[in-house]
């Protein structure tokens, strides 16, 4: 990491002489006159590798408003000098920088301890939208002089001369206090220090406590480096981190008509009366695939087939047709009002309502017609439909984002947004990002936040790591994962670590589902009613953020389609209609898994995860704690969905340390039981026909000197 040079502008505290080097907004070509081929030789400090940084500072570091932001840096110089530094943060509604100390990290391990030349200091952001920070860095005089005085009066040696270089330093820092009391102490020490009877008095009583913090609040900063450019951090809503979505296809739900049977094409009015039901289970995001109308031409019918029947809806992702494309509502859901109406109603039970966004099109949606340069034509003429070869979708025709006429493009498919924001959706899920240009989200969510901070995209992108990476970087508030697929206690463990350590998890936010439309893990196809609730609960609990796509997780529907790892009568190309009264339905069980995310702060953030040893492959255990260590919970997952498995954890003495008088208190959330653990190695067997799982609330006990316990 390179250094920036200073600024030269003051901040007005102080004289005019003695400027202060601010942190220029106008990017790192702009040194207020510095010449980069001859550097300012006074400032002899060097800011090296700042955190967070993403990418040399390419990328925004992503945080939720409430957040305490850790910033750390290397500060370097020359010699045996003391150094000094300051953090600088400013607020999208900041009219100006903000600072705050920067401490020595005493060495030791992260993150508590640094090598000796770490410094660090926080700051707290309290508005949505884009921060920008930096840190800067001075030789501080007065504490290198404090330190070489003291050695020397340690060691007997005479300390005229070095109390009058003291007292001219101590001068200097009345100059630069303001008129009035300290500038008169400070003028009054540097006096006395320069008397002839001040090395016999000695430093102790020369400079007491609360004049050495006098002297330090003012100090020389004529050659203070700034680290520029200053990095940017983007500040998002609460739930972009944690959440806990819902998939529901409206069309699905509707109510018995007399009439009808079985019922018919739901409404959105009618997928209202679910709204309750979901917002019982904890969910606080309902996510609704395209709710647009559906192009006709090459429409699919069940199971994906080629040929559709008169009767059958087609793929909600088949978007448009003669009634409108992705600024309509399908006129068999309902109205515009319909859904403002469903709005509202989610809204009133303490949810959000989640829109899909697909940008392609079906060869009805006005866009072809309108504008086909907006569209890949072949050398025939015609538009190219999606392929994947082998599989061909003709009922989709993709964008052609970099044509001659990608201006254009872009400006309407970002408007495809704006449009929904202005009917009251702050929630997204976009449809394979991956498939379009990264600079195209990037350009589009920055435009998108700017006006509208409090915006989250969820990036449905299953695609290679790098790529997910690069999306998120671009914008994205959150991302799908390869949770879906990873079952084994190697893969579940590495898979985790490599999303909770910095930089990937300043910028990335996994989101764990289970199941969706598109996907039937084969463990689930295979599986029983141990292994879904085992996958919830590993997803609840391992994700700040995650979602089921129902009624079909709670049902447990686990029938493929032949050779596929896709359900079989898949939602997307046909109605169905749900009994959730089953007596098996999991609705309770995502109850209590919701309500125990929502009731402790430790399963709320990633960091702070922990995985303890087990001597069977089949227990995964894993701890997680919140910021201040106030919360801890361990949880244990059997998984294997069909045997009961018992073994030993080794308990990580850095989480539960264990001793004398030392035992935890394991009250376990999925079934209330209440355990004391008091040795580092604990026994557990779980029987996934009873519960694969175990979510233990750890509180700790002391046994004190009347011997009765109490909890940390």
């Amino acid at each position: 990491m390179g250094t920036g040079t200073g600024t030269g502008k003051g901040n007005g505290k102080g004289n005019a002489g003695n400027a202060v080097n601010h942190p220029d907004e106008r990017g790192p070509s702009v040194r207020f006159g510095a010449d980069p081929d001859r550097p300012d030789g006074r400032r002899r400090v060097v800011v090296d590798a700042i955190r967070p940084l993403i990418d040399g500072g390419a990328y925004a570091v992503k945080r939720v408003i409430g957040d305490r932001v850790r910033v750390e840096a290397d500060l370097l110089a020359d010699g045996h000098d003391k150094l000094a530094g300051r953090l600088w943060y400013r607020g999208p509604n900041d009219q100006s920088w903000r600072e705050a100390p920067l401490s020595l990290l005493p060495p030791g391990p992260p993150p508590a301890g640094g090598d000796g030349d770490t410094w660090t200091g926080e700051f707290v952001v309290d508005a949505l939208g884009t921060w920008r920070y930096t840190v800067s860095a001075w030789v501080d005089s007065l504490e290198s002089w404090l330190w070489g005085i003291e050695r020397k009066a340690t060691a007997g040696q005479d300390l005229s001369l070095g109390l009058r270089d003291g007292a001219a330093l101590v001068l200097a820092a009345a100059d630069r206090a303001p008129a009035g009391p300290a500038r008169e102490t400070l003028r009054r020490l540097a006096a006395s220090m320069t008397d002839s009877s001040a090395a016999a008095v000695g430093l102790p009583v020369l400079l007491p406590p609360e004049i050495r913090a006098l002297m330090h609040a003012y100090p020389d900063r004529s050659a203070e480096t700034v680290r520029e450019p200053a990095l940017e951090l983007t500040v998002e809503p609460l739930r972009a981190r944690f959440s806990n979505w819902y998939e529901l296809f409206p069309r699905s739900h509707a109510t018995d008509r007399p009439d009808e049977s079985p019922a018919g094409h739901g409404t959105l009015r009618e997928a209202e009366g679910r709204l309750p039901y979901i917002a019982q289970m904890g969910f606080d995001i309902v996510y609704l695939p395209p709710i647009h109308p559906i192009g006709r031409a090459y429409r699919k019918g069940p199971d994906n087939s080629l040929t559709a029947g008169p009767d059958d809806p087609g793929s909600p992702w088949a978007i448009g047709a003669a009634e409108g494309g992705h600024k309509s509502v399908h006129p068999q859901l309902g109205t515009l009002e319909d859904f403002h109406h469903f709005l509202r109603a989610a809204q009133d039970l303490g949810m959000q309502v989640a829109l899909d966004i697909a940008l392609q099109a079906s060869p009805d949606h006005p866009y072809v017609r309108e504008h086909p340069e907006w569209f890949v034509h072949r050398a025939d003429g015609s538009i190219q439909y999606a392929e994947n070869p082998p599989k061909k979708y003709q009922d989709i025709y993709p964008f052609d984002f970099s044509g001659p006429a990608w201006q254009a493009a872009w400006d309407e498919l970002r408007s495809i947004f704006t449009f929904w924001i202005e009917q009251g959706v702050t929630v997204f899920r976009v449809d394979n990002p991956h498939t379009k240009p990264l600079p195209f989200w990037r350009w589009c969510i920055a435009s998108i936040k700017k006006r509208h901070p409090e915006v989250i995209f969820l990036a449905e992108a299953f695609t290679r790591p790098k790529v997910m990476y690069a999306l998120a970087k671009g914008g994205f508030s959150q991302s799908y994962t390869y949770f879906t697929w990873r079952t084994s206690k190697r893969e579940l463990t590495e898979y985790v670590r490599s999303l909770a350590q910095p930089p990937v998890s300043d910028f990335f936010r996994p989101n764990f589902w289970p199941n969706t439309p598109d996907i039937l893990p084969e463990h689930l196809q295979f599986g029983t009613r141990g292994t879904f609730i085992a996958r919830a609960a590993l997803a609840a609990t391992l994700a700040p953020s995650w979602g089921v796509y129902g009624p079909v997780f709670e049902l447990q529907e686990k029938a493929a389609r032949p050779g596929a790892e896709e359900y079989a009568q898949n939602e997307k190309y046909q109605v169905r209609q749900w009994r959730l009264d089953s007596p098996d339905n999991l609705a309770p069980v995502l109850e209590r898994l919701n309500r125990i995310r929502r009731e402790h702060p430790a399963l709320q953030r990633l960091e702070g995860t922990t995985f303890h040893r087990t001597d069977n492959e089949s227990l995964l255990c894993y701890s997680r704690a919140d910021e201040r260590g106030a919360d801890l919970l361990l949880v244990v997952v059997n998984l294997d969905g069909y045997n009961t498995q018992g073994g030993w954890i080794d308990l990580d003495p850095g989480v539960m340390p264990m001793g004398e008088g030392v035992r935890y208190q394991m009250h376990d959330l999925m079934s209330d039981a209440r355990y004391v653990w008091t040795d580092a190695r604990a026994y557990v067997s779980l029987d996934p026909r009873v519960m694969p799982a175990h979510v233990f609330h750890a509180r700790r006990l002391v046994r004190s000197e009347r011997t009765f316990e109490y909890y940390l």
